[in-house]
């Protein structure tokens, strides 16, 4: 056999041939066939980034035989991707200037460690041009697109000039390079209200504001800038027709140094709040087959007018009423979402990545793609959607999530015990699911998300369940507006509380105590002591334990009577009724589960105390009872009236106001910094300031008292 080189379709070609025998004619029969020539894989690479992402690549790097190396920060040295990687080095401090955005220190890590090539997940450095062009200088692989298309695609408006070229529709707007605020409120006039001022180099909703008229544009750009300039050190903006009822629909791309580029079909991620997405779908619902190839191909057109390289995600606008597309962005890095395209095409986009980027030709081209039945991807957050989605941090006391399968999967960097810190973006994880359709598909995803649970922080499980059980939502309405249009259903009071979830959890308190109270008699080696009976009588001969709860304002209280038999008589008295459960048997089951049968009816349930709350996850979702704390603990800890107070940890970024000011209603009074957004905090009535507690620079813990008012009288006296 023998084999020589060839060039075709720009890619290197190996052909070989033989001879062999023909078993019919029994003559000798002359073959030839091609392969392409596959370049080697790297050894090892280095992780420029931290949680779910970092994770995520150094699966698929473990299962190709790369050896990886991670980066973390103080706040991260016991973090999830630290333990899964081969190597570890310490970057820096917890905020991310000083750490994971530290390219010197991230180079100086890739010398030390051997690593070829660096992969820059998202956020942080990767879709940073100069980062990618020093590598380049440094003979180290960026597991990325070159420096110019990102520099090209980074700037919202020299991008829309491209795709103007390109003949890819745009948003009608100003994506000039006057900066001038005057010229800039003249732009936004000629468009018309509402516009969408965006950050030139912005993605993840930084740096995004609507406005809605004249009198918001000032304080709106200013925010804009500020919020741009911290996430990318770039405060210039572009000024946008912001569409009133939109879908965000972008398109996976993906190109290699051959020439060859493709489309992975589109994903819709129009369910959004505060600008960022929380819950996407591929493909997109209720799109044509036409209008889909026709995305596909706009966004193929836009990759290649840039000479791109790499994964990116070319995002477009579309108008709910007639289906019309405009390009909003290119995303020249790998997307949060990628999982639920690689759900329907069965690929691995970070080994394609690190195909593309060893210089191999892209595993599959655009006839070798296909379609295979729907997929959704849920962000879990820490935040409270009930206080306009604010993130939240704290520990992950208790978690349990789904069991992973074929149809779902799990996309973390924590376990339980880690911490949510304020240094960094709120998402806990990723749970993704797939179905042979989208009714299929969202079936998995209601019944993975009853199976999630989370203690310690508040979490947006309970929204994305109602969410995804929402009619207009299984009907494929979908539109960024959604959330707001359908707040009143998404933000319903709980229902009635089930006595019987009352009475698992009180079992399952009492039961732990009975066990605690055992453990202790057999650690002391006491077995006279009455706690070491199985008869479930108590110390001074109790045989009924009353237990007090608190749902909101509700009051609650549980009696439980122990029976001889080892079965239970439960009470459970709420304001309007008593329900009374007997011969209820119960037992633990784990750490955190109680088994109970309550009028022939099995239950296995949840439960967590946490403090002075017990969280129970029941069929109905999650419900917090408090357990009231004696008065004496509580006087003194009321703050006085006319306070503001911190929504969640936070940073003071800026005070517009001072003791002695006057103040209206709606008035903006400080900025504040978490998880990488600014949040603006505005009077909640007319009044004089008399206090202000904290100044620009400081970090607050949640609920902390930010400003004092004058009482109302003093206030109008004044």
């Amino acid at each position: 056999m023998s084999s020589f080189m060839l060039s075709a379709n720009r890619a290197a070609l190996r052909m070989r041939w033989g001879t062999s025998v023909n078993p019919i004619s029994m003559k000798p029969l002359r073959w030839y066939t091609t392969e392409i020539e596959r370049k080697p894989l790297f050894d090892k690479i280095l992780i420029a980034n931290r949680g779910e992402i970092a994770c995520r690549i150094m699966r698929t790097a473990k299962k190709l035989g790369i050896k990886t190396v991670a980066v973390f920060s103080d706040a991260d040295r016991n973090a999830l991707h630290v333990k899964m990687a081969d190597e570890a080095y310490n970057i820096g401090p917890a905020p991310s200037a000083e750490s994971y955005l530290k390219v010197d220190k991230i180079i100086e890590i890739a010398r030390k460690s051997g690593a070829q090539a660096i992969h820059p997940g998202y956020g942080f450095l990767s879709e940073n041009a100069g980062f990618a062009d020093r590598l380049a200088k440094e003979n180290i692989t960026f597991i990325g697109p070159p420096a110019s298309a990102m520099t090209s695609m980074g700037s919202k408006s020299e991008s829309k000039f491209i795709m103007q070229a390109a003949k890819v529709p745009v948003v009608p707007g100003y994506h000039g390079v006057n900066q001038d605020d005057a010229f800039l409120k003249a732009e936004a006039e000629k468009i018309g209200y509402p516009v969408l001022i965006k950050a030139v180099k912005g993605g993840g909703g930084k740096g995004m504001r609507i406005v809605e008229s004249p009198e918001e544009f000032e304080i709106m750009l200013e925010s804009s800038r500020r919020e741009a300039m911290k996430s990318f050190s770039d405060d210039k903006v572009l000024v946008e027709k912001y569409l009133v009822t939109p879908r965000h629909v972008e398109v996976q791309v993906f190109a290699d140094t051959l020439g060859n580029a493709v489309y992975l079909f589109e994903r819709d991620c129009s369910v959004q709040r505060r600008h960022q997405k929380i819950l996407e779908e591929a493909p997109a619902p209720g799109l044509s087959e036409e209008l889909r190839r026709e995305l596909g191909e706009k966004a193929v057109a836009a990759a290649k007018a840039v000479n791109y390289v790499g994964a990116g995600t070319v995002e477009f606008i579309m108008d709910n009423t007639d289906q019309k597309f405009y390009f909003m962005e290119m995303n020249t890095r790998l997307q949060v979402e990628h999982p639920i395209t690689e759900m329907i095409t069965n690929t691995d986009l970070v080994q394609w990545q690190l195909e593309v980027a060893a210089g191999n030709r892209l595993p599959r081209l655009q006839n070798e793609l296909k379609m295979d039945g729907w997929a959704f991807e849920a962000r879990i957050y820490a935040e409270n959607p009930s206080n306009n989605f604010l993130p939240d941090v704290g520990p992950l006391l208790h978690v349990q999530t789904p069991e992973p399968s074929d149809s779902v999967r799990l996309e973390t960097g924590f376990v339980q015990g880690d911490e949510i810190s304020v240094h960094y973006d709120p998402m806990i994880a990723k749970l993704v699911v797939h179905g042979e359709s989208r009714t299929a598909a969202l079936r998995i995803l209601r019944k993975a998300l009853s199976e999630y649970e989370v203690v310690g922080l508040n979490t947006n499980i309970e929204f994305l369940k109602t969410l995804a059980a929402h009619p207009a939502f299984i009907a494929g309405e979908v539109e960024t507006g959604f959330i707001k249009k359908y707040e009143s259903d998404m933000f319903k009071p709980a229902p009635p509380l089930d006595p019987a979830t009352v009475a698992q959890a009180s079992l399952s308190l009492v039961l732990r105590d009975l066990e605690a109270s055992k453990q202790a008699a057999v650690d002391a080696e006491d077995a006279t002591s009455p706690f070491s009976l199985n008869s479930g009588l108590r110390l001074n001969q109790l045989s009924e334990q009353n237990l007090a709860f608190k749902l909101e304002d509700q009051d609650v209280n549980v009696g439980i009577e122990f029976n001889r038999d080892g079965t239970y008589n439960v009470r459970v008295q709420t304001p309007n009724k008593t329900t009374l459960f007997s011969k209820v048997i119960a037992k633990l089951a784990g750490d955190s589960s109680v088994l109970a049968e309550i009028e022939n009816r099995r239950y296995k349930t949840s439960v967590v105390q946490e403090g002075d709350q017990v969280h129970v996850f029941a069929e109905e979702g999650k419900v917090t009872l408090d357990i009231p704390q004696p008065k004496f603990l509580t006087v003194g800890k009321e703050e006085k009236a006319g306070s503001l107070r911190t929504p969640m940890p936070c940073k003071i970024s800026q005070v517009m106001c001072k003791p002695g000011d006057k103040v209206v209603k709606g008035q903006n009074l400080v900025i504040l910094e978490a998880m990488k957004m600014e949040h603006i905090i505005k009077s909640p009535v007319d009044g004089v300031v008399s206090d202000v507690f904290f100044s620009v620079g400081e970090m607050v813990a949640e609920n902390k008292s930010l400003i004092a008012f004058e009482e109302v009288e003093e206030a109008k006296e004044a």
